[in-house]
């Protein structure tokens, strides 16, 4: 089902070669603890307080390089970008995972977090925008600046309660990352999902995190510890016009996996477009390509147009799914 029948590019968007892209500069940036991320900035030769820009949160143990084609058609289509990478994975790994006891709340409320402070201190006056993968739209929500958000986009964005996932592969999804993610997890003192080809390797205490089986975030491991400290979660800071993105096929990003994430903004407007491949002309995409660049043309000018505008475009391929 499509808005209109035939999806089109927004008519703002600008084609963006692959082969001339452009690339980001590495960076250092400390979190308020003291641990030393690593990461990538877009960024133009002149300053423009008009110019957002755009921070890029990545799914749980997803390389920020994953994200470096669709920063790039940011760049070129008039933003700043800041991609990286939580503590314990890629630019931001220390030499061991042993002993590194990074949650999921610490991904937000530590690292996103310097994230948001580094964009308002290196581009002063200019917007900010979010566009958060999966885990990484949690993530949006854990920052105590949230307010600084304008625009919000997330992509399959949810906390891993297992009820939520689909039910032809809910059992295999359960047992992979409830039962042999933590077990192997016990053992190795970190999970090494690159070694298994599970994404990358991860924190155990991020393990600990996805794989506790309860419906709130505020009930798992370091969610009770920010909501015991603040006496709530911090996602009402976010005021940004929020839009969620799923996908018909991706067995994480269900309906009511995304539905249950949106609940926490409460202060946020919030529209949720559910698409299914064939509205793009596709027989699957799932939940890691929509950063792809084969979807360049019908993908990308979704988050595009909401980044610029805050809204949908006419032609956008898919339905909006009503809010309670």
């Amino acid at each position: 089902m499509n808005l209109q029948d035939t999806p089109s590019p927004a008519s703002t968007q600008i084609e963006l070669s692959l082969a001339t892209s452009a690339s980001g500069e590495p960076f250092k940036e400390p979190a308020a603890d003291g641990f030393i991320l690593g990461g990538f900035t877009w960024r133009h030769a002149q300053p423009d307080a008009n110019r957002p820009v755009v921070i890029i949160n990545a799914a749980t143990s997803v390389l920020c390089r994953h994200y470096s084609r669709f920063a790039d058609y940011l760049f070129a289509n008039g933003f700043d970008v800041i991609t990286y990478d939580y503590r314990g994975i890629g630019e931001s790994r220390p030499a061991s995972l042993k002993g590194l006891d990074a949650t999921w709340t610490d991904w937000g409320a530590l690292d996103f977090e310097a994230m948001l402070k580094r964009a308002q201190r290196d581009f002063p006056g200019q917007p900010i925008d979010v566009v958060g993968h999966s885990f990484g739209g949690c993530a949006a929500g854990l920052g105590a600046s949230g307010h600084l958000i304008r625009h919000l986009v997330t992509v399959g964005a949810q906390f891993a309660y297992w009820c939520d996932y689909a039910p032809a592969h809910r059992w295999r999804m359960f047992g992979k990352w409830h039962l042999v993610m933590p077990l192997v997890t016990m053992i190795c003192g970190y999970f090494p999902g690159k070694r298994l080809g599970w994404l990358e390797d991860t924190p155990a205490g991020v393990v600990r995190d996805w794989s506790t089986p309860t419906d709130r975030y505020e009930k798992r491991p370091s969610g009770r510890v920010i909501h015991a400290k603040h006496g709530r979660l911090p996602f009402a800071n976010v005021s940004a016009k929020t839009l969620a993105i799923s996908i018909s096929d991706d067995p994480y990003g269900t309906i009511p996996a995304i539905e249950r994430l949106l609940g926490y903004f409460t202060g946020s407007t919030t529209t949720h477009l559910r698409i299914e491949p064939k509205d793009i002309g596709e027989e699957e995409v799932g939940h890691f390509a929509f950063f792809r660049s084969p979807y360049q043309a019908t993908l990308w000018p979704i988050a595009l147009s909401w980044l610029q505008n805050g809204e949908l475009a006419p032609d956008t391929p898919g339905r909006r799914v009503p809010r309670s």
